[in-house]
């Protein structure tokens, strides 16, 4: 029987997903535009393999206090691993004077150690943590739905909110410090956001594959817009655009969600290579009108 597209909204597996999916679209490339600007892309995949520390942590808690089901747990785990790991590799960075690379391989692999040696302990195998490495639709709840909500809304005021801000901050930090902010508490910010988000992304896009949510949607609209929040705009509506068709095809074709909604993110990125010549052509023209006209171009980016 052929779904309509309409229906997927009562379906009782993709309603939740598909509300979440658009939560993740939101957030994921707010985070990014910061983490690409400050050089640390690949922060997300480190703090996704520390969250699966807390996954197995939290399954552990679960079955010491014989929750149902087990992994009752594994998300609140997650979300208090990632958030300690982001809070620990910015103070190990800054005090400890080790590398961001030094830095994120410790979180790379003591996350994916901590997570199959706790989960063993757990009572479960390294199968367990699958759905929460590459996502799993059928395994969203309600309680998934409220808890993504509540950190899209935090991930969102604050990096919308503290934006003039975090982008000083991201941009020079000399600059920022130099002028009074508080450089420390605002690396921290950012690096909690991101593990914020890549908690509410696990059940849909998976640990391994959040940061490319992150990342690639910015990539891509930085080879067409110009300007730090036509950057963000635009990363975050192709975000939305591939995590929504992403999760309709797999309602169709029996392909993992995480997989196919980056894959889609890496096509739009493909996309925006072919266009930039062509926009960066249309904006020459554009500017050569404008000078012959006497009408001064505006500042390229909006900050």
């Amino acid at each position: 029987m052929t779904i309509a597209p309409w229906d997927l909204l009562t379906s009782d597996i993709m309603r939740y997903p598909l509300i979440i999916a658009v939560l993740i679209g939101l957030t994921a490339p707010i985070v990014g535009t910061y983490l690409v600007q400050k050089n640390l892309s690949l922060l997300g995949d480190g703090l996704g393999h520390v969250a699966l520390t807390g996954v197995a942590v939290g399954w552990l808690v679960g079955a010491w206090i014989s929750a149902s089901p087990q992994d009752l747990l594994a998300i609140p785990g997650a979300l208090v691993a990632s958030v300690i790991g982001a809070v620990v590799i910015e103070i190990v960075r800054e005090v400890g004077h080790t590398s961001r690379d030094v830095a994120l391989a410790i979180l790379f692999y003591g996350g994916i150690a901590g997570g199959v040696v706790i989960i063993q302990l757990a009572g479960g195998g390294s199968q367990s943590l699958v759905g929460y490495l590459f996502g799993s639709l059928a395994t969203v709840t309600a309680t998934d739905l409220v808890i993504a909500v509540v950190l899209a809304v935090i991930v969102m005021v604050i990096g919308i909110g503290l934006s003039r801000v975090l982008y000083t901050v991201t941009g020079d930090e000399e600059f920022a410090r130099a002028s009074g902010l508080p450089v420390r508490a605002m690396n921290i910010l950012i690096a909690v956001i991101a593990a914020l988000t890549v908690t509410l992304a696990m059940r849909i896009v998976g640990a391994l594959m959040v940061s490319a949510l992150m990342v690639v949607p910015v990539a891509a609209a930085q080879s067409v817009v110009v300007g730090f929040t036509r950057t963000m705009r635009t990363a975050m509506a192709v975000a939305v655009v591939c995590a929504l068709g992403g999760l309709v095809l797999t309602a169709y074709v029996d392909l993992p969600p995480g997989g196919v909604i980056v894959l889609l993110t890496i096509a739009c990125y493909a996309v925006s290579l072919i266009l930039r010549p062509i926009v960066q052509r249309l904006r020459a023209r554009r500017t050569e009108a404008e000078s012959r006209s006497g009408v001064s171009e505006p500042m390229p980016a909006d900050r």
